[in-house]
């Protein structure tokens, strides 16, 4: 994927209009190919319900799980937000979308995964 990627900044680099942060236009080719590699590996097998530590004691994986259940958008966002702490304008940007789609779809994910967790 990160190969993909930067095949795809290099040839489209000529139309980057400096709109916005460099960082950001790259980060938004690499959502991009990661989109198209997630629709590729659909037949993917599914996580685990538990995994084993090393010591050989089984451990839920219950957040992995619970983040791999959202929509793709929400996890998406949740995933950029959260984890790699772009802001919600540097997403909205990235994925097309509103700051404050953004923000909600954030608050949403949190929600869902809350719900799944306690529930």
């Amino acid at each position: 994927m990160l190969q993909e990627a930067w095949l795809g900044a290099a040839t489209s680099l000529r139309s980057f209009r400096w709109t916005s942060t460099l960082r950001t236009w790259l980060c938004g080719i690499v959502v991009n190919c990661a989109r198209r590699q997630w629709r590729r590996a659909r037949n993917v097998e599914a996580i685990p319900d538990e995994t084993t530590w090393h010591d050989g004691t089984p451990a839920q994986i219950d957040l992995e799980r619970a983040i791999a259940r959202l929509s793709p958008r929400y996890r998406e966002v949740l995933l950029l937000h959260d984890v790699h702490q772009f802001t919600h304008e540097e997403i909205a940007e990235m994925l097309s979308i509103d700051a404050g789609t953004s923000k909600s779809n954030t608050a949403r994910a949190r929600a869902a995964i809350r719900e799944m967790l306690e529930g």
